[in-house]
């Protein structure tokens, strides 16, 4: 019979040795990506849940040069799809093409048979090739000349969007929006790490050169995939649940919004809880975990009614504001 002290320190070290590896590749990213610490242990929660994230941030902000770094950290496939008006479902998925050599069909596997998808300027694209990546984050299974094709089991898709330009674009559908784990914002630099940023690439090297040449693969996609299973020994205390089930009813019942959160954003936030706790090294949840997510998987799923727009008011805002008034469990 196995003893539980060995169960337990057998756990602890395999949290604690996750945690090391999870802090080696923060580190590798940082060494390309300046002053982004919060967004890098965000794309990572976001890949530990299973789930996937849209990085939000003007030009500049080093948002693709993110995503590409993480995949080279964690020696996964890396593609980028850069989104156009004209791009159709089977640019994303692929198709069957005929080769004159065989004189048969051959499939044409599109991009997002990769570990790590990185769709560029996704609100650039018709909704019916949105819907076509839609269906591969959600069902992890791509749909080929009605063949169904499963891609890889960490799939993880970072998109990105401009927050600031709207002509030419197609507004994600809250349907879509609510598939995203977390949209995470990649704000501007401080002045001390915009200063070390153009030091650091004054030499003439651009700094995707430097992701590829600098960071060294520190965990694999066999083990970020296996790791998962680790989700399932992190504790939610029932209080937490509770915590968790006044927040979406507290968005739903703001009179500054439209549309609260549904049951689909909080399980998103619970499992994102879980990953954020066993990135620290914990195998339990706190209040805090949750406070610290609330923002990121909320509030893009959020609609403001008109009058709060008008005041200048944010999702973040309303969130941090109904947070303030929920009672925090002991």
């Amino acid at each position: 019979m196995t003893d539980m002290n060995d169960v337990t320190a057998t756990q602890n070290g395999a949290l604690s040795a996750f945690r090391v590896q999870a802090e080696a590749v923060e580190q590798e990213v940082g060494k390309v990506v300046f002053g982004q610490e919060r967004a890098v242990r965000l794309m990572l929660t976001c890949l530990m849940a299973g789930g996937h994230a849209l990085l939000e941030g003007v030009p500049g902000t080093a948002k693709t040069l993110l995503a590409r770094s993480m995949s080279s950290a964690l020696d996964a496939r890396f593609k980028r799809i850069q989104f156009t008006p004209d791009l159709m479902p089977s640019d994303i998925v692929g198709t069957h093409i005929f080769d004159p050599q065989t004189q048969d069909f051959r499939m044409r596997r599109g991009p997002v048979f990769t570990d790590i998808l990185l769709a560029d300027e996704i609100n650039r694209t018709p909704p019916k090739t949105q819907a076509a990546l839609l269906e591969v984050m959600e069902e992890r299974k791509a749909t080929v000349d009605g063949e169904r094709i499963p891609v890889s089991p960490i799939f993880t898709v970072f998109a990105t969007q401009n927050p600031l330009e709207f002509e030419g674009t197609y507004p994600l559908p809250e349907a879509q929006l609510d598939r995203f784990m977390m949209k995470i914002v990649v704000p501007y630099l401080p002045a001390e790490q915009e200063v070390d940023v153009l030091r650091r690439y004054s030499a003439g090297r651009s700094a995707h050169e430097q992701a590829e040449g600098e960071i060294r693969a520190v965990f694999d996609v066999e083990a970020l995939s296996s790791s998962t299973a680790l989700l399932g020994q992190v504790h939610v205390e029932e209080s937490v649940l509770a915590y968790v089930q006044q927040i979406l009813a507290a968005t739903r019942a703001s009179a500054q919004l439209l549309l609260g959160a549904g049951t689909r954003a909080g399980l998103h936030l619970l499992v994102a809880a879980r990953a954020w706790a066993l990135l620290a090294g914990r195998d339990f949840v706190t209040p805090d975990d949750i406070k610290e997510l609330v923002v990121p998987v909320l509030a893009h799923r959020l609609i403001l009614h008109a009058d709060a727009q008008v005041d200048g008011v944010g999702e973040g805002d309303v969130l941090t504001g109904l947070l303030s008034r929920t009672p925090v469990p002991k």
